[in-house]
């Protein structure tokens, strides 16, 4: 109800910068690895033929003037309460992955698929340029599959041995110093 004028407000400005729908919506791992539907805000143009990447690395054409302002400030993500409200996700938890790379790591998704998956985590601390840093690759999918998911995996491993209010306490802190720092990062002793 708080932010029902700001997603307003979100909503008119992504229908007067490029025709589609306000939302985005995609198909992510859950607790106990059923799924559901992600919202976000919609940042790319709309394309009628469906794309194989299931993320967007670096600059994209297909991101939107107005999106790469969503993205960058990650406001995009912001009806991701929605979720939350719905159940679906919770405020501090794994990033919900998309299904194709549960079977990548299997041993490693299964405790974590045990788990309510969040907006933020230490991964997305982290990763919080996670765009850009595929974006620099000539092979994406495959940088993320090897490099970033593994790294995001332990993150969470971590997080389960100490999961309490003041871990996600200070997982919100952090994130919000993120938010607004972008010098602002996880080290290994966090």
């Amino acid at each position: 109800m708080v932010l029902s004028p700001f997603f307003i407000l979100i909503s008119f400005l992504i229908k007067i910068t490029s025709p589609g729908p306000v939302f985005f919506l995609q198909k992510r791992m859950g607790k106990g690895g059923y799924t559901f539907k992600l919202i976000k805000f919609r940042s790319m143009h709309v394309n009628p033929v469906e794309e194989i990447n299931e993320f967007t690395p670096g600059d994209d054409t297909r991101i939107t003037k107005f999106g790469k302002i969503l993205r960058r400030t990650k406001i995009d993500e912001l009806p991701e309460l929605i979720n939350v409200f719905s159940g679906d996700m919770s405020l501090v938890g794994p990033r919900p992955e998309v299904p194709k790379y549960r079977h990548v790591y299997v041993r490693k998704f299964e405790p974590i698929l045990s788990l309510r998956p969040g907006i933020t985590d230490l991964a997305s601390i982290k990763y919080r340029d996670e765009e850009r840093l595929l974006a620099k690759s000539p092979n994406p999918d495959q940088v993320y599959r090897n490099e970033i998911l593994p790294d995001k995996l332990q993150l969470v491993l971590k997080y389960m041995d100490n999961i309490s209010f003041k871990t996600d306490l200070k997982i919100i802190f952090l994130t919000l110093m993120r938010l607004f720092n972008a010098e602002n990062s996880i080290t290994e002793r966090d």
